[in-house]
């Protein structure tokens, strides 16, 4: 555990305040209320998606970064002292094939380190049927803000402590083996350009896994 890591996770809240009031919580409103019946989430980080989930029978939350999982701890004990929390990776989940209905990750897949791997991950995890529920930073569709992500995106991953501004998380969700039946796209509003292109879904798992 760096210094970095331990900044970082002090300082995040506080860094994404902005972004939050002005586009993330009413996102988490609309969208995590739909996790129903067993719900793991990915990367739980400070615990922002909390209070808005509602009637879930389990919640198990994993997150890799131990300074985040102190947070997330201390978060957990006041909002949901019945949810699980597990120290681990997306791309290495502890759980059985088939174990959850509803998978959720906010602002984890431009982290991961192996992208396509965390995602069937959730897949194997997931129940056949089962929901990925997910609010993620994306590659722009614009091309000249795609190339400025391009040439940025090395001074992002080390100032944004791995996180990536250029990924084509749609379409690695897809090849993965879900079907997208929810897109709404945005703009991450009081946030720096390269991370601004914001995807809201939900995916389908759509047969046997990859």
């Amino acid at each position: 555990m760096s210094v970095w890591d331990r900044i970082f996770a002090a300082g995040y809240d506080r860094v994404m305040s902005g972004p939050e009031k002005a586009t993330l919580r009413t996102h988490r409103e609309a969208l995590i209320p739909q996790a129903k019946g067993r719900v793991l989430e990915i990367g739980g980080g400070t615990g922002a998606n909390l209070p808005f989930y509602d009637g879930v029978e389990t919640l198990t939350l994993t997150e890799p970064d131990k300074p985040m999982v102190h947070r997330l701890e201390r978060r957990l004990q006041e909002r949901s002292p019945g949810a699980l929390l597990l120290r681990a990776p997306a791309e290495d989940l502890p759980f059985e094939d088939n174990s959850f209905d509803v998978a959720v990750s906010t602002l984890v897949l431009c982290t991961v380190d192996d992208q396509p791997r965390a995602l069937r991950e959730l897949r194997r995890v997931l129940k056949p049927g089962g929901r990925l529920l997910f609010i993620e930073h994306v590659r722009a569709d614009d091309q000249r803000l795609a190339r400025w992500q391009d040439r940025l995106n090395g001074l992002q991953t080390r100032l944004g402590h791995g996180c990536n501004c250029n990924r084509p998380t749609i379409e690695t969700i897809t090849a993965a083996g879900f079907e997208i039946t929810q897109l709404d796209r945005d703009v991450l509003r009081k946030a720096p350009p390269i991370v601004r292109p914001l995807a809201v879904g939900v995916a389908q798992t759509n047969g046997h896994p990859a």
